[in-house]
């Protein structure tokens, strides 16, 4: 609309720039817009592979209205994930504060740490399981700490299918293609629209992951998913 752009981002492509990325959506924002007009703004992130709803403000007043409403928690995200496993009790709360620390190469990576991390809360449900192998979950973040849903469903004992960072091989489903690819989508978000009212803005599953879907017999249509 005039205010706003909404894109369903791929998986494996960045939002921002950063050592060895040199393409990314940031760097993309001024393709959306006519010559001579303002360059949009981010108004809020997604890791590199995660797909699903990012929101572009056309302006920087909007983005800065929008700003204050993504810090004071007033949008809320509606994620979806196929886990390895399935959730006990199969919905609940995940409430595991998280730091950033360095692995043995030296990279980042984020902790559970009940001591020295912040706070980080998850909501979640297991929509759709098959069997004891997989579970299709929904997940509602409180916080958006780096890396929180995927730290969080890992320490559940359900890691994000293909997450091998935090979930290592127990991620993987022997059998199911394309499991190696992280399984996780931004699915939908609520938030006040700046000209008044509440806007929804929901991305359909990306092609990858509807062939999971499909492997695994989950309905992706289903109408009491949200």
């Amino acid at each position: 609309d005039d205010d706003l752009i909404a894109l369903n981002k791929p998986a494996g492509i960045a939002v921002q720039g950063g050592r060895k990325v040199s393409r990314h959506i940031d760097g993309m924002l001024a393709g959306l817009v006519e010559p001579g007009e303002a360059r949009p703004k981010l108004v809020h992130r997604l890791d590199r592979d995660t797909s699903g709803v990012l929101l572009i403000a056309r302006r920087a007043s909007v983005a800065a209205s929008l700003g204050e409403v993504f810090h004071s928690r007033h949008a809320r995200k509606t994620y979806w994930a196929l886990v390895a496993g399935v959730p006990r009790p199969r919905e609940g709360t995940i409430n595991a504060p998280l730091s950033k620390v360095a692995d043995r190469d030296g990279h980042e990576m984020v902790v559970t740490d009940a001591e020295a991390g912040k706070s980080a809360k998850t909501d979640y449900q297991v929509i759709e399981n098959a069997a004891r192998k997989a579970a299709w979950v929904a997940l509602w973040p409180h916080t958006g700490r780096t890396h929180q849903l995927r730290v969080h469903c890992a320490a559940i004992g359900t890691p994000i299918v293909g997450d091998g960072k935090y979930g290592g091989a127990e991620s993987r489903l022997d059998g199911v293609p394309g499991s190696d690819k992280l399984h996780l989508h931004a699915r939908s978000i609520t938030f006040p629209h700046p000209n008044g009212g509440d806007l929804t803005i929901t991305a359909p599953l990306p092609p990858a992951m509807i062939k999971t879907w499909q492997f695994l017999g989950f309905d992706p249509s289903r109408k009491d998913t949200e």
